[in-house]
């Protein structure tokens, strides 16, 4: 029979979807005309990518005042000649093929090997010539690097190869965007239509979805002016928004239906769902806010601009989900009501008992026991052997976490890159002639005083630090306030070593040499700005992880009014982070399946990885808590029954959330698809976490924890009792009742 329940007030969230229901199409044209106008805007005045981890950087101002010409992007040129590099013939050719890249656009200076000797490898077989634009990375087209590729293959052949190697190419051969988010979409719809059975029901979400993600996209393009993003902000914005956006609509979509098919019109369905499962992803997408949010505790320029860009995409997809999803509901009317063609697997289906058959004592209570959900057998199970469970999942889960212990971070290099690209040819030819260190130059650049002093001591200093391989001769300004030299490291990009070099320089070497000279030297450049960059996450994390965790704690204390519950969670959300940089330590570190994931080689995990999948896992792990968490309280509340309550609670949110988590993914691991490395990280990453997350963590851990707790899973201080509200908000409304809903639980609990 169909759910019965008292009316019910339909408050601001109720007005709204019935509002956008009730005119829908000016909804409707609103959202097109507004995406429009968002992507014409987005191409016209969207700000460039920032790429620069350096933040307030005085070398680099430096550089640019004094050094202007200098003070923009340089490639390199890798040559390798099978015969030797100084003949006639070489040199005719070297010269003749610098030409193009002289005369490219932007191109300030090309610097021959023969005009520098230390550019031609001891053995006479390798060389490099240095191409200076007058602009940084940000300035350069990719047309205009893809031209000067290009010029390089031209140039190569009969016994000589000419590479070209530097960020611009990196990004040119392996971009942060791609088909992934396509090949994400295709898989969202087939996870949807196998939880729905409806192709109408299955593109509900993924239209909505599309258009948060596209005036999200658009928005932190023109906020860029404001907030400077890197490049890989909008895939990261475009991965958090498609997973979130489409769950988010799933929730609505299916709480619509289950209004629907318990009598209601298609216009009061749409205020009810807006009323509980729009609630619930108003929440939901709050705990998503404050995790990436939580970037700006870093107060690192660029992190702030990621937070604000992901934040935003969020934003916008929700005001999707709870504008444009009522308005699209609209024109669907009771079609969603129909019966699904694709049939849900009987092992999520209620079992009854054949007519006709004899129910003694035993029997019925073994019907009864058949007649229930798999998630609520299986929920007994656990609570069963409380002890056992709990040991047993989070035993698995700290084996995975274990391999996080030995976490290395470091930017990738150009050996990160895929076998067969200019950048890693270059990268290979360069370390082959003169060591795996000249990936990593480190610039000196240092401000003389008035009169004028010598850099003698300072090149000197520098040269005899342990871990240095050469110092090129400093270079003094036209005007003579500012000198620069380049140290190459013994040791690559990606080394330990290199970041303790630049950490020795900045911190000793350069005061102690500097001392009463009146100079003032800095280390600069790509990869001083990675080792600093590094410094400031290793010094600030332990504020971003607390200001994250202690706001979560604090909203799900008022939530639930327990602090037992805000604490449990917690604990459970870093459990399955950690569990996910275990196993991306085995994978890109280790290699472990590395091929499978498409990661080239063995490397340390990108400096900013962890950072984002702390903030991004926390915020989305804190959503199934409380879709989860919200069905156990509601059932608590009315039967005070601690061991029932979670096993009904599991019960009615299984199915919407496996659905959701599938979602998420195969969403993020359509990102591994992807060329570049550190975005394979973040997809990785977030599709591990969120697999544990709906299986160890949701179906084991927590019942079990939930079991031994008892009564103590309510805790809630006297002070803060009188505080908070008395009541709980109906935050479990999204959730769809399995079938049967209505006669097995109470009305009070409705």
């Amino acid at each position: 029979m169909p759910c019965s329940s008292a009316p019910a007030r339909t408050g601001p969230l109720g007005r709204l979807g019935r509002t956008c229901h009730r005119h829908r199409w000016i909804t409707l044209l609103t959202w097109i005309v507004g995406l429009v106008c968002m992507i014409t805007l987005w191409t016209r005045f969207g700000a460039p990518a920032d790429d620069s981890f350096s933040g307030s950087d005085p070398g680099q101002a430096l550089l640019n005042a004094h050094f202007h010409r200098q003070s923009g992007d340089s490639l390199t040129l890798a040559i390798r000649s099978a015969g030797d590099i100084g003949s006639a013939a070489a040199t005719a050719r070297i010269t003749s093929a610098l030409v193009p890249f002289r005369q490219a656009p932007g191109v300030t200076s090309v610097t021959s090997p023969y005009s520098a000797p230390s550019q031609i490898s001891r053995d006479g077989h390798i060389a490099f010539a240095t191409i200076q634009f007058g602009a940084g990375s940000a300035g350069i087209s990719s047309s205009e690097t893809r031209a000067l590729m290009a010029d390089a293959r031209t140039a190569a052949g009969h016994g000589m190869t000419f590479s070209l190697g530097g960020d611009v190419v990196d990004l040119a051969e392996t971009p942060y965007g791609g088909p992934t988010e396509g090949i994400g979409t295709v898989a969202a719809a087939i996870v949807l239509l196998i939880a729905f059975g409806s192709l109408l029901a299955m593109g509900l979400p993924i239209v909505t979805a599309l258009f948060g993600i596209g005036t999200g996209l658009s928005l932190i393009a023109l906020l860029g002016h404001i907030f400077p993003a890197p490049s890989f902000s909008p895939i990261v914005a475009a991965m958090i928004g498609l997973g979130v956006g489409v769950d988010y609509a799933l929730f609505i979509v299916t709480r619509f239906r289950e209004a629907l098919r318990s009598g209601q019109a298609p216009e009061d369905a749409a205020a009810t769902a807006m009323r509980t499962a729009g609630r619930s992803v108003l929440t939901a997408s709050t705990t998503v806010a404050i995790g990436m949010l939580g970037l700006l505790v870093l107060r690192q320029q660029l992190l702030n601009g990621v937070a604000v860009a992901a934040a935003a995409t969020v934003a916008m997809t929700v005001l999707g989900s709870l504008t444009l999803l009522p308005a699209l509901l609209g024109f669907a009317g009771t079609r969603l009501a129909r019966q699904t063609r694709i049939r849900v697997p009987g092992f999520l289906r209620r079992r009854s008992s054949r007519p006709g058959q004899p129910q003694g004592q035993g029997q019925r209570a073994n019907i009864r026991s058949a007649s229930l959900p798999a998630a609520e057998r299986w929920a007994a199970v656990v609570q069963r052997r409380p002890v056992l469970a709990a040991a047993a999942s989070a035993a698995v889960i700290l084996v995975l976490a274990a391999p996080a212990l030995g976490m290395k971070l470091s930017m990738p290099d150009e050996s990160a890159q895929a076998r067969g690209t200019l950048g890693y040819v270059s990268y290979a030819t360069m370390a082959r002639g003169f060591g795996p260190g000249f990936d990593a130059p480190l610039i000196i650049a240092a401000r003389l005083p008035g009169g004028g002093a010598s850099t003698a001591g300072l090149a000197a200093a520098v040269r005899a630090t342990p871990g240095v391989a050469t110092v090129t001769q400093p270079v003094v300004s036209a005007d003579g306030q500012a000198a620069m030299m380049i140290a190459y490291p013994k040791t690559g990009e990606q080394d330990p070593a290199t970041d303790a070099l630049v950490n020795r320089l900045t911190g000793a070497v350069l005061p102690r040499a500097t001392a009463g000279t009146g100079i003032r030297a800095y280390v600069t450049g790509p990869n001083a700005a990675n080792v600093a960059f590094a410094n400031v996450i290793g010094n600030r994390l332990p504020w971003l992880v607390a200001v994250v965790v202690l706001v979560s704690m604090l909203l799900l204390t008022v939530v639930f009014r327990s602090v037992t519950v805000a604490i449990k969670a917690a604990v459970m959300n870093m459990l399955s982070i950690s569990a996910a940089y275990g196993v991306l330590v085995m994978v890109t570190q280790h290699g472990w399946g590395r091929r499978l994931f498409g990661f080239p080689e063995a490397m340390p995990v990108t400096t900013w990885v962890p950072v984002f999948l702390f903030v991004i896992l926390f915020g989305l792990s804190m959503d199934y808590e409380v879709f989860l968490l919200s069905r156990i309280r509601e059932h608590y509340d009315a039967t005070g029954d601690n061991a029932a309550s979670v096993a009904r609670g599991l019960a009615s949110t299984a199915r919407v959330i496996t659905a959701a988590a599938a979602i998420m993914v195969v969403v993020f691991l359509s990102f591994v698809l992807g060329a570049n490395v550190s975005v394979k990280q973040v997809g990785l990453g977030l599709a591990v976490a969120v697999a544990i997350d709906a299986t160890l963590v949701r179906l084991v851990l927590v019942p079990a924890v939930m079991e031994l707790l008892g009564k103590a899973n309510w805790w809630l201080p006297a002070p803060l009792a009188r505080i908070l509200p008395a009541t709980s908000p109906d935050l479990a409304g999204g959730i769809e009742p399995l079938a049967g809903d209505c006669e097995t639980v109470p009305a009070s609990a409705r």
